[in-house]
């Protein structure tokens, strides 16, 4: 092989890595504290009063990255139903995403991320400054508490209610796009008992 050439590509006789034949859609998805499993990223936007909004499936482990998705789906569904778009949007840590942000609030809406997860005791290497330094603040106040506070009684009570109190700990469909219709079932079935429960509390 002459000097500077570049050396040709040889394929491996065997791919890298592992695919599950049955469900090629799926990804290995991390969670912590538990051992990776072959699924999909359920992501849900939940209003105030526990009624889910928006119902979406992503192959990606990580939150990163699906904070405008999930906003653009939430004004997508709210505004077929021809209610107002969100004033305030309330995520774990996982959805920081500075760009993502920016652009949200470009739109007029609010948004309440902590830069720094819960199990961290300070602030993470180059994490410092600017918009860092300015959530923290916010979310130091007692308005900013106070507000973080009720995400874990909106959407962290939905997920609770899924997995526990209605059994629905895995997807029994195969594919994204039939994954999908199988939350979004979930979430329909999950308002309407919310309505239902509504209903019967205001009539006694």
């Amino acid at each position: 092989m002459a000097p500077g050439s570049t050396k040709p590509y040889r394929p491996p006789q065997l791919p890298a890595g592992t695919i599950d034949t049955t469900d090629p859609d799926s990804r290995l998805v991390k969670t912590f504290g538990r051992q990776a499993i072959q699924g999909c990223n359920a992501q849900a936007a939940v209003g105030e009063h526990q009624i889910l909004v928006a119902a979406e499936v992503t192959v990606d482990s990580p939150d990163f990255g699906h904070l405008e998705p999930m906003v653009d789906a939430t004004e997508r569904e709210l505004g077929r139903a021809g209610a107002d778009s969100p004033r305030l949007v309330v995520t774990d840590a996982g959805y920081w995403h500075k760009r993502q942000m920016e652009n949200v609030v470009c739109r007029g809406i609010q948004v309440l991320i902590p830069p720094d997860s819960g199990l961290r005791t300070s602030a993470r290497p180059g994490w410092d400054g600017g918009l860092y330094a300015f959530m923290r603040r916010v979310l130091s106040t007692e308005q900013g508490k106070a507000l973080y506070r009720r995400r874990h009684a909106t959407v962290e009570a939905v997920f609770g209610q899924k997995k526990f109190n209605r059994r629905f700990d895995r997807f029994l469909r195969r594919g994204r796009s039939a994954v999908r219709s199988e939350w979004r079932l979930f979430g329909a079935s999950h308002n309407m008992l919310k309505l239902h429960n509504h209903r019967i509390a205001a009539a006694t």
